[in-house]
């Protein structure tokens, strides 16, 4: 890499507030905050509204619609009959 140029790379906690959730990872994010991590040192932290441990894709409470019946209710509603184009 050309020195100079690129953000610092270093060690920063990503906190979920929703699920009360926190991991330490490498990154280029800043922060004006500071959490005092297990190990005893200080590293900023970003507060993230989502992440692997709220979210419904990765927790296993996503919801299935039924698209099949949202088509069917919208061609009663709108007059489209079936077989005609």
């Amino acid at each position: 890499m050309k020195p100079g140029i690129h953000p610092a790379y270093r060690p920063v906690v990503f906190r979920d507030r929703a699920a009360d959730y926190a991991f330490l990872t490498r990154s280029t994010a800043t922060s004006d905050k500071t959490i005092e991590w297990e190990d005893g040192n200080t590293y900023p932290v970003v507060d993230v509204e989502i992440s692997s441990a709220s979210h419904p894709f990765y927790t296993g409470t996503q919801r299935v619609l039924d698209t099949a019946g949202r088509v069917e209710r919208f061609e009663r509603r709108y007059g489209r009959e079936r077989g005609k184009r």
